[in-house]
């Protein structure tokens, strides 16, 4: 298949803005900056990129607790994401949702949700808005292998499947629940698999291959919007960071040595370069400016966040449901 330089291009500058911010977070998390932990994407940028490169803006995205790709992916801004980050009230959600909670309505990004398949049935009521105001939106429900063994996975895939819902559920299957690897948690070889008790198509892509996650989110957002349902995506990617900042994931942990070297060799963003490079559509002067302007958006991320104000106390109960 062949592919439109300029998007190849504008999907390798925003995998690495997504690195560049995620690198930032920790060091910002280690500084003491930012409270609580940070789950870093770092190694799956290219399945958020791939999907929502797909996506329309009016299109519904619901996200995980290792979500800040799937926001930048969907077209949020540095800015207010880092000044969430930091509990700064120019945040997205005021401060008050910080690193997992992170909600975009006007890009709509329903949320992030720190509830491990939390996002999915969100996602389903999404599917039943667009289908009953009989809208071409598709909604885009991100989940991890671990949240497919959770009973709103499966209520949410049989739901969905059985409205013709124009939902894609896509798996960003790192391998890893937490330290639980995925073939101690399933009998099934591929989580795509799945599909077939609903009804519904199943693809397994590899998810550190963006053209390839592109190409399978196309056929199955055109599929959604023509009314003819739902569809799994299992994308295959690893994350190159521990669980989150204070677990280091590797060695005498539950990951070995080789095993990381194996999928560092894979990483999604020098799959991409080299793509570019080989067809001829990036030089070293062009990597050098994509570059500079990906740490540049997220230096000018940090300063607003850093320079923005701390909520007012009197705001604590604001926005809150009682």
């Amino acid at each position: 298949m062949l592919f439109d330089p300029r998007l190849c291009l504008a999907m390798y500058e925003q995998m690495l803005t997504i690195r560049r911010f995620e690198e930032t977070a920790i060091a910002l998390f280690e500084r003491g900056r930012i409270r609580g932990n940070v789950h870093p994407c770092i190694g799956q940028e290219a399945v958020s990129v791939g999907v929502c490169a797909a996506l329309r803006r009016d299109d519904y995205m619901t996200s995980t607790h290792r979500g800040h790709g799937n926001c930048l992916a969907k077209g949020a801004d540095p800015k207010l994401m880092a000044a969430e980050l930091l509990g700064k009230a120019t945040g997205y959600c005021k401060g008050k949702g910080g690193s997992m909670h992170i909600a975009d309505f006007e890009g709509g990004n329903l949320g992030a949700n720190g509830i491990v398949g939390g996002g999915l049935p969100i996602a389903v009521g999404a599917g039943i808005s667009i289908q009953n105001r009989g809208t071409d939106q598709v909604a885009v429900c991100f989940f991890g292998d671990g949240a497919s063994n959770q009973g709103t996975f499966h209520e949410s895939l049989n739901f969905a499947a059985l409205w013709k819902l124009p939902v894609l559920f896509v798996c960003e299957n790192n391998l890893y629940a937490l330290s639980t690897p995925l073939k101690e948690a399933m009998a099934l070889p591929r989580i795509s698999d799945r599909a077939a008790a609903y009804g519904i198509p199943g693809l397994h892509v590899d998810g550190n291959d963006v053209l390839a996650v592109y190409a399978h989110a196309q056929e199955a957002v055109g599929r959604a919007r023509r009314g003819d349902g739902p569809t799994l995506l299992d994308c295959a990617t690893y994350r190159f960071f521990g669980h989150f900042t204070g677990d280091p994931g590797r060695g005498v942990t539950y990951r070995s040595k080789e095993e990381m070297e194996e999928w560092l060799e894979r990483c999604p963003i020098k799959k991409l370069c080299r793509y570019l490079t080989d067809s001829g559509a990036m030089n070293d002067a062009t990597a050098r400016e994509i570059a500079a302007r990906a740490e540049a958006a997220i230096e000018a991320a940090v300063a607003f966040a850093e320079s923005s104000p701390w909520p007012a106390p009197e705001d604590a109960l604001q926005d809150v449901f009682a």
